[in-house]
């Protein structure tokens, strides 16, 4: 493996603790859809969301209305209506020592970009709450790239816009089996899970972790670790 020149994070469970926000999101709008708590089709529905976190919400949502693009369109607005409100009241914040990993990283000269399954939109809202706009080299939604997660998309447009010399290179970090799957498909030479998410080390490595961080705050270390192992 080289020494790694980016690292591509994911944002919710990853570097953000957003509280069960996004199920909560997710609740608002199948419940706007008439889809409501407490039946057998609303709970085949979550754990869908659930088994799929970190994917495109647009695509989630394509999905459980079974192609239907309007359904879905007017579903994902929902979901972004809610989450922005959530945002707004302050149920987002920092994981412990997520922008410190982030600072050193790019004081190293490791670039490092964010990445999200939400739209642009959700995404520059929850960065601003944090006050995160300008803390890393690029932030990155499924509409930048093409395809959401599982998919290498996102990785890949990562790599072309820091010029990241090869895929080898890169390291993927995410809490879902969804960011390890995308970092495997991309190539990237490090595949790492996070368990601040509720996915477990079993779940992510059967995904295809390299290995399993207990938060993104032991990643500079990890990373320069391989660095001195490269």
């Amino acid at each position: 493996m080289t020494t790694l020149s980016l690292a591509v994070l994911d944002l919710a469970g990853t570097t953000v603790s957003d509280d069960g926000i996004v199920e909560d999101a997710f609740l608002h709008a199948l419940s706007r859809e008439g889809v409501h708590q407490g039946g057998p089709r609303h709970d085949a529905m979550m754990r869908y969301v659930r088994d799929t976190m970190g994917e495109s919400k647009v695509s989630v949502f394509r999905h459980l209305f079974d192609g239907d693009e309007d359904t879905a369109q007017r579903a994902n607005t929902a979901f972004e209506e809610a989450y922005a409100q959530m945002v707004a009241s302050g149920r987002c914040s920092a994981l412990p020592g997520a922008r410190q990993a982030i600072e050193s990283l790019r004081a190293h000269g490791c670039a490092v970009v964010l990445n999200t399954g939400f739209s642009p939109r959700t995404r520059d809202d929850l960065l601003a709450s944090l006050g995160w706009s300008d803390l890393a080299d690029a932030v990155l939604s499924p509409a930048d790239a093409g395809r959401g997660r599982p998919y290498p998309d996102m990785v890949l447009t990562a790599l072309l816009r820091t010029g990241a010399p090869s895929v080898d290179s890169v390291g993927v970090v995410g809490d879902t089996p969804y960011d390890m799957r995308a970092g495997r498909a991309a190539g990237a030479g490090l595949v790492a899970g996070v368990l601040t998410g509720g996915h477990s080390a079993q779940s992510l490595r059967a995904a295809g972790a390299d290995q399993v961080l207990d938060s993104v705050a032991a990643l500079p270390a990890l990373i320069d670790a391989t660095a001195r192992a490269a």
